[in-house]
């Protein structure tokens, strides 16, 4: 019996049908209650008791596979696939339209290579952080209350495991390993548990940057900043300084460009100001080189942080930050020629 069902085995796995009448034939033929397969289960009574465990799987086997062998052909007349079946194998095919790229992808790399024509270097971190990297380091004490700046996503307490809430705590990691000159940029993505609006996401990108070395003043950053301002916005940018507080910094401020929308005249998207705020920036404070094992009556520095979405909302006048996220691609073919 065995050899039987071999042979309808190799039968079945063969069988072919020009018309879906063929198809409904084959399955009369095989699967029907008068079919090959059902006489084997008609048969099997007669097998002998040692080998019905062996006859049984291979009969049941044998039917699946003629199902499968029949759904099979019965699937490619009725998707009108068959052979030759109205299908003009001389047309040219449909050429494929290629991806764009993200404009956050776009403005990132921007960004890396202006920075990169002055010496910065790349450098990227774990967005999975702990309190020394994220906070502390950064000159946040406990309980202190900067630490109430940044809505953080916690996954753990005790310790404190966190989603990063900004891209700093790559620069303490290279601060630890590496001695002056440091002068790299570190791009990533951040969190923050923040309501999502049209101006604000709980998804955000970030670069911030690094410059450690002797001698380093405030004179310094303005310089790099008006560079990376005219470079990117265009070269009749203004930028402005103003003063702020950052707990890794002192002293610190915000930085303003002067609006590219309506040339500094005044627009609803600069408020009617004439400018725009796009960055943080500062000396790094003493205390965080410190902490880095960096001796900070030997070397100074400054450091600058800045929202790659909202940059690329002012370069492209794009009105809703969640337009990045949604992957839609009315949206994204847009940028197919950047």
């Amino acid at each position: 019996m065995l050899e039987k069902i071999k042979a309808l085995q190799q039968e079945i796995a063969t069988v072919k049908a020009s018309t879906l009448e063929d198809v409904d034939a084959l399955r009369i033929k095989y699967i029907s209650k008068k079919g090959k397969v059902s006489q084997l289960f008609a048969e099997f009574k007669s097998v002998p008791p040692e080998l019905k465990k062996e006859v049984g799987k291979a009969i049941n086997d044998l039917k699946l596979l003629a199902q499968e062998r029949i759904n099979q052909l019965r699937e490619t007349f009725e998707s009108g696939l068959e052979e030759g079946a109205g299908t003009d194998l001389t047309r040219p095919g449909e050429s494929m339209k290629l991806g764009a790229r993200h404009p956050l992808a776009i403005v990132r790399n921007e960004i890396i290579d202006i920075f990169g024509r002055i010496g910065f270097t790349v450098a990227e971190g774990p967005e999975i952080e702990d309190d020394w990297h994220n906070f502390s380091a950064l000159n946040f004490p406990p309980e202190h209350p900067a630490r109430d700046m940044q809505d953080t996503f916690f996954i753990q307490k005790d310790p404190d495991v966190l989603l990063r809430t900004h891209t700093s705590g790559v620069q303490i990691r290279v601060m630890e390993r590496t001695q002056p000159p440091i002068r790299a940029i570190f791009p990533g993505r951040v969190f923050r548990n923040e309501a999502i609006s049209a101006r604000s996401h709980c998804i955000f990108h970030q670069i911030e940057g690094l410059y450690v070395d002797e001698n380093v003043s405030f004179a310094d950053l303005k310089q790099t900043l008006l560079y990376f301002a005219k470079e990117l916005f265009g070269e009749d940018t203004k930028i402005r300084l103003r003063p702020s507080y950052f707990p890794f910094t002192e002293p610190s401020a915000e930085m303003d460009v002067s609006c590219s929308i309506c040339g500094g005249k005044g627009c609803n998207v600069c408020k009617y100001t004439g400018w725009l705020e796009i960055l943080g920036c500062g000396m790094v404070d003493p205390n965080v080189l410190e902490n880095c094992h960096i001796d900070s009556r030997k070397y100074t520095g400054f450091a600058f942080g800045m929202g790659i979405e909202r940059i690329t909302m002012l370069r492209y006048g794009i009105k809703d930050i969640r337009h990045f996220f949604e992957n839609d691609v009315r949206f994204l073919r847009q940028f197919e020629s950047a």
